[in-house]
C-alpha cells in the first residue's frame, strides 16, 4: 500500500468497514481495508479503511452522511 494513503476509518467490526468501503466505491472513491486484527483472538486491533489524499475530504463527508 502506498505511504500517502490517509486512514478515513476504522472499526473493530469488519461488516461496518465493508460497508463503508462499498458506500465509497458507489461515488467512485478508491478506498483500501487494512485488517489489523490479531488473528489468534480476534478481539485486539482495529480494521482500518485508507483512501488517497486527493478523496479524504469528500470520502468523510460520504460516510458522515451515512452515519459512520
Amino acid at each position: 500500500m502506498n505511504n500517502n494513503w490517509v486512514k478515513i476509518y476504522s472499526n473493530t467490526e469488519n461488516y461496518l468497514v465493508e460497508l463503508a468501503r462499498t458506500m465509497l466505491a458507489d461515488e467512485k472513491i478508491k478506498a483500501v481495508i487494512l485488517n489489523k486484527k490479531d488473528s489468534a483472538y480476534g478481539t485486539f486491533g482495529e480494521i482500518e479503511l485508507y483512501t488517497a489524499p486527493e478523496d479524504v475530504e469528500r470520502a468523510q463527508t460520504i460516510l458522515k452522511e451515512g452515519a459512520f
